[in-house]
């Protein structure tokens, strides 16, 4: 009985590492979505926070037309995210770019 409950232990901490994994290596519009989400209390109603120096630096490399692809996905509301606020990003964090949507 002991070494099941070790095997089951063992096999869910492999699961555990090969998600960890596999969501680092998950990209968003060009930029790893672990950085974007550096993002999230700039993009999260009621009371959005002003964008971190590391939510702008990960904003800056993000392909803007992708983004604005994103705008009406139906996983953003149950993320939390606005669109509206995140497309507000690029102008916040002053990087003198406009999204083209």
């Amino acid at each position: 009985m002991k070494m099941n409950a070790r095997m089951v232990a063992v096999v869910m901490v492999m699961e555990l590492l090969l998600m960890g994994a596999a969501i680092d290596a998950l990209n968003v519009c060009g930029v790893p979505s672990t950085d974007l989400l550096k993002c999230l209390p700039a993009v999260t109603p009621p009371s959005p926070s002003e964008p971190s120096k590391e939510c702008c630096s990960a904003v800056s490399l993000v392909d803007l037309k992708c983004l604005c692809d994103f705008k009406s996905s139906p996983l953003l509301p149950v993320l939390h995210i606005d669109p509206d606020l995140a497309l507000q990003l690029p102008a916040k964090c002053k990087l003198g770019i406009t999204v083209p949507c």
